[in-house]
């Protein structure tokens, strides 16, 4: 199918690229209408844009990867996904208790005894701050749904960024600290928790996360642009991070603090909770993967069509402490997904056979053109396609 890629060259342009999965042309241009007033405008400096449904597919590439070297954003440049690392995570650990090697009510410390003992930081009667022994026993299902107590990120995470540390070291580090809660009582975000799960995959098949990944989900599904450690080249050829904020021309920035330069080398390491490098058409195939209840868009089965449904498009919390599923947004309608801590975004809804992803790589808001381009997404789905000519995948669950 042809892809808009709409960028400013004295006026707007528009140009074809490709991309990997077979799907009909919706012919339709809902972002393009949505968003380029703010990429004339300098606002927003890129926008990948892509709504799918039922085997037919909208996808825009909008405005600039680079805006100082004038190079167009599009489908094959890599950037940081950031927290939609989670979901990563999630299908790893289903893969997991798919296959009875464990269970989410196991306690962490089965795997991780340093987890044996947790304390949690809280106020006594008098007011003062003080360690009490933690009474819950923590588990799987809590680190992976965001319930288990702990902070957003270890204290020399918060300090050196995400990629600081390893996964084993996250973990005892965490250990080492006191919790905010007891476990499964209450739900705060954090990527600590996932890392912990990722630590429990790790002893449980003996591999590191990132190559246990690598084998069972990026090289299945034919992500061969998905990595924690982007090549010279890939980093050449990546969206460039800007600040944005309504109103104002957007400002080039070289890195954010939670992840700092370098991007690559020996003092990169693999978080769960963040730090995937991937490319927009890479993205796709996770995400469709979802959609379609474990199948990739190449026929490759991942997962069993009940554990997505199941356990990642259903959630694993407590009712009182909303929905959420293992590394994984959800809602009772269907959908599933994950953001990322630079605005991009992609849910997916299984029963509907629908998709809506934005890549983009901002820091700061407002961000109005998000809004615009929400508006544009409702009115894609409410349109009624004739998907006859669709691929012949589209659908095909078993």
């Amino acid at each position: 199918m042809k892809i808009q890629s709409l960028f400013l060259l004295g006026g707007i342009l528009l140009a074809g690229c490709c991309q990997t999965a077979c799907v009909k042309d919706s012919g339709t241009k809902y972002a393009a209408d949505a968003v380029m007033p703010y990429v004339k405008s300098g606002e927003c400096p890129g926008y990948i844009s892509v709504f799918y449904k039922q085997g037919v597919q909208e996808t825009a590439c909008l405005g600039w990867a680079n805006v100082e070297k004038k190079v167009p954003i599009n489908m094959e440049q890599s950037f940081m996904q950031c927290s939609q690392t989670k979901g990563f995570c999630g299908v790893t650990i289903a893969m997991l208790v798919e296959e009875g090697k464990i269970s989410l009510d196991d306690p962490v410390s089965k795997y991780l005894p340093e987890f044996k003992k947790l304390s949690i930081r809280m106020k006594n009667k008098k007011g003062k701050w003080e360690n009490v022994p933690a009474k819950n026993v923590l588990t799987i299902r809590m680190v992976m749904n965001h319930t288990g107590g702990f902070p957003f990120e270890t204290p020399s995470k918060s300090k050196k960024g995400w990629s600081s540390s390893s996964l084993r070291d996250t973990a005892r580090e965490a250990a080492r600290n006191p919790i905010r809660f007891e476990p499964g009582t209450r739900a705060l975000y954090s990527n600590t928790g996932i890392d912990i799960g990722a630590a429990v995959i790790e002893v449980v098949t003996g591999k590191p996360w990132d190559v246990f990944l690598k084998e069972r989900v990026l090289d299945p599904l034919g992500m061969k642009n998905t990595t924690f450690q982007p090549t010279d080249e890939q980093l050449a050829n990546s969206i460039s991070m800007y600040d944005v904020k309504g109103g104002k021309k957007a400002k080039f920035r070289a890195f954010n603090k939670w992840m700092p330069l370098p991007h690559n080398g020996p003092t990169v390491f693999p978080s769960a909770g963040a730090g995937l490098w991937t490319t927009a058409n890479d993205q796709l195939k996770f995400y469709k993967m979802l959609m379609n209840l474990g199948v990739g868009d190449n026929g490759v089965r991942i997962l069993k069509e009940e554990t997505v449904k199941n356990l990642l498009a259903s959630s694993t919390r407590p009712k009182k402490l909303g929905n959420y599923s293992l590394g994984l947004n959800v809602t009772k309608d269907g959908w599933l997904g994950h953001g990322g801590a630079w605005g991009t975004n992609c849910m997916v809804n299984w029963k509907t056979k629908q998709l809506r992803m934005k890549v983009v790589q901002f820091n700061g808001g407002p961000r109005p053109w998000d809004r615009a381009w929400n508006k544009a997404a409702d009115k894609f789905f409410k349109q009624k396609f004739d998907n006859a000519a669709s691929d012949a995948y589209t659908g095909r669950l078993k």
